[in-house]
């Protein structure tokens, strides 16, 4: 239904939609990246706000060292596109959550958010890699945006954001953490299945320009698989790929991935 709205739109409304880098793919975007920013900062500040941050040092600068390598290889591809004005408005940031929580993400304008406990399952720098380029590929692909715009067809008929906002913040409110997927149990950003597949394969050309080895990712969900195997729903039930089709995919995307990568 959602990509049938999207289809819909983007075929009579040219200005509301944009296209995702390196997939090409055109998405439903009604949300304009100056708002898309500040609600991002907003979401970002409330959460650190609540949270304690790491103390633990050696951790903590591995964030910030991945988070900041992945940056540069990302500000080096758009800027080699000649598209750096797709990251206008970026004030990225890395931090280090202690909660065992086995999850990240980054908000619109690389607000990025690690949480500890899922640094035993990516194990190293190049592990981390894999996530931290897989988050930061949402927040590049617009995925957000896209998940909100859904929203405001669905929920709002459509209204511009700045419509929503004065005329029912409280839905417009709810419409912000379900795109950016803050406060849900289950982690804190749910995707589409396509969302994820793309941020995948976007974060496996982010982390070889970054100096990360992209077949890391392969064992990386193979780690994912085997954690949770006896856990996981259907497929067909989860907004997620499995773990089995995602390394599927990965294995099928790493040719191109690895004409990028350099080791450092």
């Amino acid at each position: 239904m959602l990509k049938k709205i999207a289809l819909a739109c983007c075929l009579t409304v040219a200005a509301a939609c944009s296209t995702v880098p390196i997939t090409g793919r055109r998405q439903l975007s009604l949300v304009s990246d100056g708002e898309m920013l500040s609600l991002g900062e907003q979401q970002y500040r409330e959460v650190i706000g609540k949270s304690r941050l790491s103390s633990n040092a050696q951790q903590t600068a591995m964030v910030r060292r991945v988070g900041q390598r992945i940056q540069q290889a990302v500000d080096s591809y758009f800027r080699q596109q000649n598209a750096s004005e797709q990251l206008a408005g970026y004030q990225w940031e890395f931090n280090l959550i202690d909660d065992k929580q086995e999850n990240a993400w980054c908000m619109p304008g690389g607000k990025v958010a690690v949480y500890t406990g899922i640094l035993p399952i990516t194990q190293d720098e190049n592990g981390l890699a894999v996530v931290m380029a897989h988050e930061i590929a949402h927040a590049v692909a617009k995925h957000g945006n896209e998940r909100m715009s859904q929203g405001l067809v669905q929920q709002l008929g459509g209204q511009a954001l700045s419509v929503a906002l004065a005329n029912n913040t409280q839905a417009t409110q709810q419409l912000a953490l379900q795109a950016f997927g803050v406060g849900s149990t289950v982690g804190l950003l749910k995707y589409g299945r396509n969302q994820e597949s793309e941020a995948d394969h976007l974060g496996l050309i982010f982390m070889a320009i970054a100096g990360y080895d992209p077949k890391g990712a392969i064992a990386f969900w193979q780690r994912m698989e085997a954690r949770d195997n006896q856990a996981s729903p259907p497929e067909f039930l989860s907004t997620h790929p499995s773990s089995g089709t995602r390394i599927a995919d990965i294995q099928r995307e790493l040719p191109e991935a690895l004409k990028y990568y350099k080791p450092r």
